[in-house]
């Protein structure tokens, strides 16, 4: 083989390689993308909210009748379903004797189903509906949802920018002092300080960046994050993403390409946290979820 020949192979082999490399990496964030929306549409997932409703004290009324406090979806619930009594640390519910509402497989007709002290908190049906109690700061709420809701079945993909593997960065991760919260505000306007293990630095283009971590689970710290796009190209309060904890040698990866849109990009009935002004990046991040409303779901 001449050498000119040889050039050539040698060129189209390292092309192959790069491109097969690129096949593989694209079809991993395709697979993750197929999983996220599986979890949007999911019986847990955001896509089949149908309400969010805040508990005053006291006595509280439910069902699909509009004079009630708490008013759920027509032809879901008997029109007077109950009340609920909220208190400082409990919530009871009292079902009407006609409407049937079990935790699990069990009708119930009085049950506390909220505690402060509680870990979890019980999941209630009725028909297609599934409700429980959340908390969020010094709010107490039913979150409910429709498995029958029409948005599950219309939805089918959420915009994105083209999978780009130099969006995948090489970051260092930075150990804070133990104990160390940063102050984190959500949609509602309440501020909670929540633990940061440590930031994440790193560099695109040249340039240097850093990132504050949160808790997201035993291998991954969890990202909110802003940039340039939010507003324009993407969800105006910007996006979340989950980063593998580092090893002994603290090295890790952002990939930028797995940023996605908040719940609240979805449904009115979420309580989402913005990101921190330490984590608004001032260049534009042109990887992951995009947002054009469409995708908004009400």
């Amino acid at each position: 083989m001449n050498k000119n020949l040889f050039i050539l192979a040698l060129t189209i082999f390292q092309f192959s390689s790069i491109a097969a490399q690129d096949s593989e990496y694209t079809k991993e964030i395709e697979a993750w993308d197929a999983k996220r929306i599986a979890n949007l549409k999911n019986e847990n997932g955001f896509l089949n909210l149908a309400g969010l409703f805040w508990l005053n004290a006291g006595k509280n009324s439910f069902g699909s009748d509009s004079s009630n406090q708490i008013v759920f979806p027509k032809n879901k619930i008997e029109a007077k379903a109950g009340y609920y009594i909220y208190t400082d640390s409990t919530v009871l519910l009292v079902a009407d004797k006609n409407a049937d509402i079990r935790i699990k497989d069990r009708k119930i007709q009085q049950e506390i189903i909220y505690n402060v002290d509680s870990v979890t908190n019980p999941v209630l049906s009725h028909g297609s509906l599934r409700w429980n109690i959340i908390r969020r700061g010094e709010m107490v709420g039913i979150r409910l949802h429709d498995l029958e809701h029409p948005n599950v079945k219309n939805f089918h993909k959420i915009p994105r920018y083209q999978v780009q593997e130099n969006w995948k960065i090489s970051a260092t991760f930075q150990p804070s002092i133990i104990g160390k919260t940063i102050n984190i505000t959500d949609v509602l306007g309440q501020t909670q300080a929540q633990k940061s293990p440590g930031k994440l630095l790193f560099k695109i283009e040249g340039k240097a960046y850093s990132l504050d971590v949160l808790e997201g689970g035993e291998n991954d710290y969890f990202v909110i994050f802003a940039d340039v796009t939010n507003g324009a190209e993407t969800y105006p309060s910007g996006r979340f993403v989950y980063v593998p904890k580092p090893g002994e040698d603290d090295k890790t990866s952002i990939d930028f390409n797995k940023s996605y849109n908040p719940p609240c990009a979805f449904t009115p009935y979420a309580t989402c946290p913005l990101p921190p002004k330490q984590n608004a990046l001032p260049i534009e991040v042109k990887a992951g979820e995009k947002f054009d409303g469409e995708n908004a779901v009400k």
